[in-house]
């Protein structure tokens, strides 16, 4: 239905055009070659006409995406900020804890002697002695 709109619609402004220019030459004395002038001029007329309805078109078109871009990077970056917050620092009301008391000082280990925890090789033995743990 747009597309017979659209063609009765260019008739309409070919034979206007064509008219008008016929009419401001007399119509007793109209030629081919008025008629084929008066034609070209309304084909020219419709033919620049849809090139800046067309042009419109493309560029709605483009603005269209050009916003839609910017609306996703805008919601991208919001998304980001909410994805990925800073930690809150919130100062406290109690005072600082308290260092821990020294401990006790260290007791001397209590030796104690028997086959499992006595040296191998004692400092006191001879150096150039046999050295056999049996």
């Amino acid at each position: 239905m747009r597309v017979a709109f659209l063609v009765y619609g260019v008739l309409y402004v070919v034979i206007e055009v064509v008219g008008h220019q016929l009419a401001q030459v007399s119509w007793m004395e109209v030629t081919a070659l008025d008629v084929a002038t008066a034609v070209a001029d309304a084909f020219l007329t419709v033919a620049v006409l849809v090139a800046v309805l067309v042009a419109v078109d493309v560029l709605g078109n483009r603005w269209h995406r050009h916003v839609q871009a910017a609306r996703l990077e805008a919601a991208r970056r919001a998304a980001e900020e909410w994805a990925d917050p800073e930690p809150i620092t919130v100062p406290s009301w109690r005072p600082a804890p308290l260092a821990l008391p020294a401990g006790a000082p260290p007791v001397e280990a209590v030796r104690v002697e028997n086959a499992y925890v006595r040296e191998a090789w004692p400092d006191d033995a001879p150096a150039g002695g046999p050295r056999r743990l049996l």
